[in-house]
């Protein structure tokens, strides 16, 4: 079982996180020049620690993974309600603070919010194929990712918040589920956008929409990251200034730079080039999740490896989107390459799921 699993699983995908991982070590090395590589260290330390966990997950049956999902995520909602109480960072209360560590209950609720709302799609679609109607499905799937979010969104976090949406409506989509149902709900989403706009988003929230759209109305405020961020990777130009060289990232202009704008980082040092590579083995990983999703061995694992597809899809299209100044800035780190235990854990146990999936398809879908 062991030899074949070995021979199914797609590869790619963990070539792709690899080299995605050093590039993110190199810019990080080289951001943190200033600060005694303080979090290039901590990122080092939190990688030896997902290595062995993402293993194990790659060993459990992702079916089980599945059926335990419900206590996942119960203690997921527990921990996101629990956060609100914390102590404000940088005007959020995302974090718990363990010791010299931080963590981050939203980034491994991504992982109880996907395996649940499979679960539950395969169970609604099992159990009662014909009785259900098509709207209640919806709601009853949608429900799922709608509490996490709305916990989410109060500390507030609305990057991570659109970033569940996203997989929702990746799982949707392939879940046989009339497209009528599923294009009625965009369209009521689409219409409430311009409301949530107007009476609902906070004042920070509608400045950054704001200076998304024309930067140079707050030059020297909200749009100054934005703005940093455009002329570093313009400065980078086809083969970059060099490691540790960069203007913008080493004279302290690019803020936050481990994080938010570690891509910024690597178009300005690293140049076009190294620029370009990510953003193609991010199209590599993607596709190749895709294709894990269609050949699994049954709707579940589909449903999985599509959420997570999701989520992938969106942190690589809105992080570096933004620092282009195409986006909106939202605060989505960048998968594998931004600084962030929390973050590089989740993503590493999500690879390690879709590894899982593709390790046990069936050899003949590979012929299909």
């Amino acid at each position: 079982m062991k030899k074949k699993m070995l021979k199914n699983i797609e590869w790619g995908i963990l070539v792709c996180t690899q080299i995605l991982i050093i590039i993110g070590l190199i810019a990080l090395f080289s951001a943190t020049q200033n600060s005694d590589y303080e979090e290039f260290k901590k990122q080092i330390m939190w990688l030896a620690i997902s290595i062995p966990i993402m293993i194990v997950v790659v060993l459990i049956d992702y079916e089980i993974l599945a059926k335990i999902s419900p206590f996942i995520y119960g203690l997921s909602i527990i921990l996101l309600i629990g956060v609100l109480f914390t102590e404000p960072i940088n005007g959020a209360t995302s974090w718990y603070n363990i010791g010299p560590f931080s963590f981050q209950p939203s980034e491994f609720t991504k992982i109880a919010v996907i395996l649940f709302t499979s679960f539950i799609i395969v169970k609604i679609q099992k159990d009662d194929k014909n009785s259900i109607n098509n709207i209640f499905k919806i709601g009853l799937i949608t429900l799922c990712v709608i509490v996490p979010t709305l916990l989410i969104i109060k500390q507030p976090d609305y990057g991570t918040a659109i970033a569940f949406l996203f997989a929702l409506a990746f799982m949707l989509f392939v879940a046989n589920i009339d497209k009528k149902y599923i294009i009625t709900v965009a369209l009521l989403i689409i219409i409430l956008i311009p409301i949530a706009y107007f009476f609902i988003l906070p004042e920070h929230a509608k400045s950054r929409i704001d200076v998304y759209l024309n930067p140079n109305l707050d030059p020297r405020g909200a749009g100054y990251n934005i703005i940093q961020s455009k002329l570093a990777i313009g400065a980078g130009q086809l083969f970059g200034m060099g490691l540790l060289k960069g203007n913008q990232t080493q004279l302290g202009y690019l803020y936050p730079k481990t994080t938010d704008f570690i891509f910024a980082v690597i178009g300005e040092e690293m140049g076009f080039i190294i620029a370009g590579a990510v953003i193609i083995l991010y199209i590599i990983l993607i596709t190749k999740s895709i294709q894990v999703a269609k050949t699994a061995k049954d709707s579940l694992g589909t449903y999985i490896a599509t959420g997570i597809t999701g989520i992938f899809f969106f942190h690589m299209l809105e992080n570096i989107g933004m620092t282009m100044g195409l986006l909106p800035i939202t605060g989505i780190p960048l998968p594998f390459v931004s600084y962030g235990g929390s973050s590089l854990l989740t993503n590493l146990i999500l690879i390690a799921i879709i590894l899982n999936i593709s390790g046990r398809r069936k050899k003949l879908l590979f012929a299909e």
